[in-house]
């Protein structure tokens, strides 16, 4: 028998949600031939069969949740037991899963809201599937590095969080660290009869977990959500996958850095023409469609050059900033499962018809989940826009651990005065978000400011090309 384990995924995945099943129990699986495909917070991929042989059992169904390391086939190769053997490294995803394998949302059959709150580490293990242990990417890469089950270690951090030092400590024989003085906790009231037990569980859970979290930060109270179920029919869906990564990708922003906005309108109206003109010429050939969002992030990158604050991470612990000496811009594409972000390497050595070409790419197989985490790593710098859907403007989140997002709106024709004339022009009106830790008003203003000049004038932006 064959113990076939989740295996790494990507740096700082954790787990994946089952979405699709290639084989069934009892049947036949060939070595290499597509097993599970399984979602993470990144991308969907299909991971291939490491043996051949028979399905001995299946360890999860459709939207089930498994950790990596986790068993999640046995498969009857005709070959002694191997209790835990690990899936070769070499095994990678073969395809993405097509976008159509999508989740379905949860019925609602006792599920709650709060089923996601982080229970103690230090607690043993209850029945049931095993939730994720809460530490950081980089503390999940020293617990393998060090070959320690991180679902073994004991927790210091606050909200039962595994930190580094956990993982030394737990490698080198040690015990876990002294505990804090206990928060007393403020149990809820307990609730009507006809909510399921396993509510009952979480409510408890959610008490622990916002008493932890009081103690942290001043001033915080936490309290539970009502049961909207007694207002009226409601749907439950549970938060995974790219949804998940999504929301706590924008809680550590929103949390951590001091966000600033600086606005300003840029005067499109000669690119645009430039940009129509050549796109009806170019039809069929490479990079054809050329998006607006290829000038512009052709502009942000050297606007980025002349301002290297924006192109730059705070490293709070160390108090130190860094700058990054090469150039790749993030986009955000909304793909109907989640917001993901294409990265383009190397902006300051593509050409816009090239830029063009890469985002027409990336966002198709972003849509179609089949973009791998590596194109998705990596950025320097973000820009989202928001003009296609509507909207005149935005003030977007800051994609931590970068320092600085371009927010884009609608091109709108717009009267404007030029030389005590009023014209219509095409106005792009443009939102720069950044960390104040690092940047100041002047330097957004100044950033801007170019950047809008370059965006005036299509000759500008053919001298960075």
């Amino acid at each position: 028998m064959f113990e076939f384990k989740l295996p790494d995924l990507g740096e700082g995945i954790a787990e994946g949600e089952i979405l699709k099943w290639h084989v069934t129990e009892g049947g036949d699986v060939v070595e290499d031939a597509p097993l599970v495909d399984v979602e993470t917070d990144k991308a969907a991929v299909t991971i291939p069969s490491p043996r051949g042989g028979r399905i001995a059992s299946l360890r999860g169904k459709v939207g089930d949740t498994v950790n990596v390391g986790d068993v999640v086939v046995v498969i009857d190769d005709g070959v002694g037991a191997k209790a835990g053997a690990v899936a070769p490294a070499a095994a990678k995803p073969v395809a993405a899963a097509p976008a159509a394998a999508a989740v379905a949302p949860a019925q609602v059959g006792g599920q709650s809201v709060g089923s996601q709150a982080p229970a103690p580490v230090s607690a043993p293990a209850a029945a049931g599937p095993r939730r994720p242990v809460p530490a950081a990417p980089a503390t999940r890469r020293l617990a393998r590095e060090l070959k320690v089950d991180i679902n073994q270690v004991p927790a210091s951090g606050p909200a039962g969080r595994v930190t580094p030092e956990d993982v030394h400590r737990f490698a080198a024989g040690g015990s876990a660290a002294p505990a804090p003085a206990a928060t007393p906790v403020k149990h809820a009231p307990p609730p009507p009869e006809h909510v399921a037990a396993r509510e009952v569980r979480d409510d408890t859970a959610f008490a622990e977990f916002a008493a932890h979290a009081s103690a942290t930060i001043p001033f915080l109270e936490l309290e539970p959500l009502p049961d909207f179920r007694h207002e009226g029919p409601v749907q439950i869906e549970a938060l995974r996958s790219i949804r998940r990564k999504v929301a706590r990708k924008m809680v550590t922003s929103m949390t951590l850095v001091p966000h600033v906005a600086h606005m300003d309108d840029a005067d499109v109206t000669e690119l645009e023409n430039f940009r129509l003109r050549e796109r009806e010429r170019r039809q069929g050939a490479a990079g054809g469609k050329l998006t607006l969002m290829a000038f512009v992030i052709k502009a942000v990158t050297a606007g980025l050059r002349a301002t290297p604050a924006f192109n730059a991470s705070l490293d709070p612990f160390k108090e130190e900033i860094i700058y990054k000496k090469y150039y790749n811009i993030g986009f955000a594409a909304d793909t109907g499962r989640g917001l993901v972000v294409p990265v383009i390497h190397g902006t300051d050595t593509r050409s816009i018809v090239n830029i063009s070409e890469q985002i027409a790419d990336k966002a198709a197989r972003a849509r179609a989940g089949t973009l791998p985490p590596d194109e998705m790593r990596g950025g320097t710098f973000t820009i989202t826009n928001v003009g296609p859907l509507g909207g005149t403007a935005l003030l977007a989140t800051i994609n931590y651990p970068e320092v600085a997002i371009l927010g884009m709106g609608r091109v709108q024709e717009k009267p404007v005065v030029r030389d005590g004339q009023i014209v219509i022009r095409k106005i792009l009106p443009l939102t720069l978000a950044f960390d104040h830790r690092v940047a100041d008003g002047a330097d957004a203003a100044r950033f801007v400011g170019e950047l809008a000049r370059q965006l005036s004038d299509p000759n500008l932006l053919l001298l960075e090309t």
